[in-house]
């Protein structure tokens, strides 16, 4: 049986990552009507139908009973958005969706504008992401229109989860093949997390060939498992001190290009890496002091929360727990 809830219809939000999708539906007084989670939907890391069937399941989900027909507006919240700029996916997220019967056409904006807008209803600021990569968004009239960083693993993600594991694996490196000092608590952990326990004491040029042989034959992505190792040592150890203060100047530096001179905008931190608990994030934000500072905190209350500005007008409440 569908619903039929007297007002003025519904808005539907999708945070859609990597890792999972999640869908929520909300009243024009931000009442939560429903929630719906599903599968990973980035079309760089799945495949492109398998990433629109997933959102289609997570809207469903969280539509339940409730009639399509008067969801106003819906944001969907897209890690991988700009592969949409192929016309084939484009089409095949379109028709996947159609098929839903919504009362309004679907909007994609990328998850840096769905996270910019959980932490702040300001239009203009800056979105800094930070997790296994990195990257810096301007963002105008809650757009991302321009970017710092963000070229990937092979070309940049200066500061990101990934760059601050393979510091850490050079770093390991640089004091095994120099033969000239004990490796420190940071080569250790690295090498107890490469190569096993058994081989945590390990020194010289052998140890290091076994290092370079075992990361080399893992995808890159897999050097940011190193990144915590960094972060629990960076009190202890000065080689992880080190590559903690750079990570944070990298990411600071990337966050201050997309903005203007002077600029007093909020600045929102997004991704592991830039957590309250995270030396990096510490090192940011004490290099950001004076700017408003904020911590994104769920980008599908901010995507549902741009679709109800788009249904609602500005005034549109936020999503209510509960």
């Amino acid at each position: 049986m569908i619903h039929q809830e007297p007002g003025r219809g519904y808005v539907l939000g999708v945070d859609a990552g990597g890792t999972s999708s999640r869908a929520l539906l909300t009243a024009a007084d931000g009442t939560v009507l429903g929630t719906g989670r599903s599968g990973g939907a980035n079309p760089n890391s799945h495949p492109p139908a398998e990433a629109a069937a997933h959102i289609v399941e997570a809207l469903a989900a969280a539509l339940d009973a409730h009639n399509p027909g008067r969801v106003r507006a819906c944001v969907v919240g897209l890690a991988g958005a700009s592969k949409l700029t192929d016309p084939a996916v484009a089409e095949l997220f379109g028709k996947a969706w159609a098929g839903l019967g919504l009362g309004c056409e679907v909007r994609v904006v990328s998850d840096a504008e769905a996270a910019f807008a959980s932490a702040t209803s300001a239009a203009d600021g800056t979105v800094l992401v930070a997790g296994t990569g990195s990257i810096a968004g301007r963002i105008r009239q809650r757009r991302r229109i321009a970017t710092a960083g963000g070229y990937g693993w092979l070309l940049g993600d200066e500061g990101s989860g990934f760059w601050i594991g393979r510091e850490a694996v050079r770093s390991a490196l640089a004091t095994l093949t120099a033969d000239r000092e004990e490796p420190g608590p940071l080569a250790r952990a690295v090498l107890t997390e490469a190569l096993g326990a058994h081989e945590a004491h390990g020194t010289g040029l052998r140890t290091a060939h076994r290092l370079i042989t075992t990361v080399n034959g893992q995808p890159p992505v897999r050097l940011a498992r190193f990144a915590p190792l960094v972060s629990a040592l960076a009190d202890t150890d000065e080689a992880a001190g080190t590559i903690v203060g750079e990570a944070a100047a990298h990411l600071v530096r990337i966050a201050l290009a997309s903005r203007d001179a002077g600029e007093r905008t909020p600045v929102v931190l997004v991704g592991s890496v830039l957590g309250e608990g995270s030396p990096v994030g510490a090192r940011v934000r004490e290099q950001l002091a004076g700017v408003d500072v904020l911590a994104s905190s769920d980008g599908v209350a901010g995507a549902n929360w741009l679709a109800a500005v788009e249904a609602f007008g500005e005034q549109a409440p936020r999503p209510l727990s509960g």
